[in-house]
């Protein structure tokens, strides 16, 4: 039980350090995204109610870009698909 704790804490420390999305923090974990977000999400509240209330910012603000970042993703994947 011990290793769970100290992945989930590693996870939202990372988080709150980079200002990560769940995605980044699963990649550079080699785990997946539905366990990073489970962890962060229900896991970390038991653990650290502090630390869970500063990954719950970083995660909302995520969601309040997202569509700002997948626009901008598209715009590169067509200025690429002109230059070619």
């Amino acid at each position: 039980m011990w290793d769970i704790h100290m992945r989930i804490l590693k996870e939202a420390e990372y988080i709150v350090e980079t200002n990560s999305t769940v995605r980044a923090a699963a990649g550079h974990f080699g785990i997946s995204k539905s366990t990073v977000h489970k962890d962060v999400t229900e896991r970390l509240k038991d653990i650290d109610k502090e630390l869970f209330g500063e990954v719950r910012k970083v995660l909302n603000k995520n969601l309040s870009e997202r569509h700002i970042r997948g626009g901008i993703a598209t715009k590169n994947k067509y200025l690429t698909k002109i230059s070619l």
